[in-house]
């Protein structure tokens, strides 16, 4: 089915308003995208502080309607519900409908990190490397939850998880997944040789996600998920958090509490640049503190005081 599509250049200052008169007249869905992505502009947004929603300083809104809406009436409709907003720059398209998630797996190939582990999409059939008894193979199905293992953050971490299998220290372990995303990091450690995991997420659709992928990998009764007001005091000794630095560092205490002593713990989501402010600040309860990157990402890895 397709829809009606408005787009419309504004400024920060006034994209609540335009959004506000959008919704209220029946847009389906309205979209934010930073209007000089193209060029280069001082004012990126890289990684919002926390609790924070920022978007750019000039900003195209997209929202679409049904079809069969009418541009002309829709405009006089909007002029008329905030007469203070310039609608003169508003421009209409059709746009046909698709299945996005399947447009999306389609990009979506088995990957290996490591030695032994392999994320493959559900749908797709295992490659010939993969099929070996010593393999440990991930069946992802992302969803609308970050964590597909193409990003360098996560792929930094199921390196990390890869080594410590290798090494013997995930056989048996309990594993917390904290910002568990899709469960990639949970699932893997599992299918590495931990006996339990714990995957720990603000976002509800994250939590199903992980619920999802462990049915789907066989491995539910060994995965517990939980919003972070629920999470159970406990120690493990193995954590993993791939999740922004502004919110490492504000949960350093947190995390380093949910670590055992001795036990391993391994930081993502950092750009490169904030290593060194991390790695002080955890190096009040971590030794061995190293840096591993993948293009512009970090990872900090370390042992328990």
């Amino acid at each position: 089915m397709p829809y009606l599509e408005l787009s419309l250049r504004t400024t920060e200052d006034r994209q609540p308003r335009y959004e506000r008169a959008l919704e209220d007249l029946g847009a389906l869905s309205v979209t934010l995208l930073d209007a000089d992505a193209d060029t280069p502009n001082e004012h990126a947004i890289l990684e919002p502080g926390v609790g924070q929603m920022p978007v750019w300083p000039t900003l195209v809104l997209t929202a679409l309607f049904d079809a069969g809406t009418d541009p002309l009436a829709l405009l006089a409709a909007l002029e008329a519900f905030d007469p203070e907003l310039d609608w003169t720059g508003a421009a209409f398209r059709t746009v046909e409908d698709q299945d996005w998630e399947r447009a999306w797996l389609d990009t979506f190939r088995p990957m290996r990190f490591g030695a032994r582990t392999w994320i493959v999409p559900w749908n797709q059939d295992l490659p010939e490397e993969a099929t070996g008894a010593d393999a440990a193979v991930v069946r992802l199905d992302p969803g609308l939850a970050f964590g597909s293992g193409t990003h360098p953050t996560t792929a930094l971490c199921l390196r990390w998880l890869d080594g410590l299998a290798a090494g013997g220290r995930l056989q048996g372990a309990r594993v917390l997944d904290f910002g568990c995303g899709s469960g990639i990091l949970a699932l893997a450690a599992l299918k590495l040789g931990a006996d339990a995991a714990v995957g720990v997420d603000n976002d509800p659709q994250a939590l199903t996600a992980t619920a999802d992928n462990a049915r789907r990998n066989g491995v539910d009764d060994r995965l517990a998920v939980y919003l972070p007001g629920d999470e159970p005091e406990a120690t493990y000794p193995v954590v993993v958090a791939n999740i922004l630095a502004t919110a490492l560092d504000a949960l350093a205490e947190h995390l380093a509490a949910r670590v055992a002593p001795g036990g391993r713990i391994a930081l993502s989501g950092i750009l490169r640049g904030q290593e060194d402010e991390l790695l002080q600040r955890y190096g009040a309860w971590f030794d061995r503190l190293q840096v591993a990157s993948e293009e512009d990402w970090v990872r900090i890895d370390g042992v328990r005081r």
